[in-house]
């Protein structure tokens, strides 16, 4: 196999035009790695998974306040059930409801994201702010592949249209390389660079191999030479989950009075497992009395 580049998870903002469009270039192999070993992901999974922590870490990096976060759930009829992932800034995490599953490859040799994730359902964005206020936008899942996905979501949700492509290579069940990348016009954006944007869009279509070959530097040279590209920040991004003994607590506490009553009576305390993690919180009876009286008049 061909030398590849060892990447930093990282994401580049750039600056296309002097203001006419803006640029978002990920490398995400690590996190996928991770992603991969903590839920036992199989391949098809594996890229599904990748793809999606991508696109979210890509809205991440656009929230303004130090508190807000985005949620990003697919509900497609795959085999996979529902994936879920969660970024806040350089922060991302990500679950699916079956990660194991396994699919032939398509007719074209490439993994069949499309089938496990499905072809039909809705994509959810949850825009917390982080001052008890939520933005929430949904849209067709039109594909399953997640990329054309992110797209639609934009263009339909957001009425910004955009280019995504996001990838994950993986071979022999190894992670190779995983990216992706964001483009979308600016307020005034000339139809000089659009088009521009769109003749060149075939050359990162296959990111994840382009990455294999190439720093982000470089790609962002090669992509938009002549189009005055200018790299005006980098963000570390890492695979990273926010559970803690304390939220599972304000967890067991939110369900009220009589589940908590339930769960004493039964006299085997509570074991809560973390979907991001795996990360188990054990709870004693006598903990769980301490966090009744905290419910108080919770149903």
């Amino acid at each position: 196999m061909d030398e590849m580049i060892q990447h930093p998870d990282e994401i580049l903002h750039i600056d296309l035009g002097e203001g006419q469009a803006r640029v978002l270039l990920c490398s995400s192999t690590e996190m996928t790695r991770k992603c991969t070993e903590i839920h036992g992901a199989s391949a098809v999974a594996a890229a599904a998974l990748g793809r999606l922590m991508t696109g979210a870490a890509m809205m991440g990096v656009m929230l303004k306040g130090e508190e807000e976060s985005v949620t990003v759930t697919f509900k497609g009829d795959g085999p996979m059930g529902t994936l879920m992932a969660v970024a806040d800034h350089g922060d991302v995490r990500a679950c699916a409801d079956d990660p194991t599953v396994s699919l032939p490859l398509r007719e074209d040799g490439k993994l069949d994201v499309g089938g496990a994730v499905g072809h039909t359902g809705r994509m959810i964005v949850v825009r917390d702010l982080g001052n008890g206020k939520q933005y929430v936008g949904q849209s067709e899942i039109v594909s399953g592949e997640i990329a054309m996905d992110f797209a639609n979501y934009f263009t339909v949700s957001e009425q910004q249209p955009s280019l995504v492509a996001l990838g994950v290579r993986i071979h022999e069940g190894l992670v190779l390389q995983a990216g992706g990348i964001l483009i979308q016009p600016l307020p005034g954006c000339p139809e000089e660079m659009i088009d521009q944007l769109e003749l060149r869009s075939p050359m990162f279509a296959d990111i994840s191999r382009e990455l294999t070959f190439g720093t982000l530097e470089e790609l962002t040279g090669d992509w938009f030479r002549g189009l005055n590209p200018r790299i005006l920040e980098r963000t570390p991004i890492r695979y990273r989950c926010s559970c803690s003994r304390e939220r599972m607590e304000k967890a067991l506490i939110s369900l009220g009075r009589k589940d908590l009553q339930s769960l004493i009576d039964e006299g085997q305390g509570a074991e809560l497992s973390c979907h991001f993690c795996h990360r188990k919180h054990f709870f004693t009876t006598e903990q769980l009395k301490d966090m009744l009286e905290k419910a108080g008049t919770k149903a």
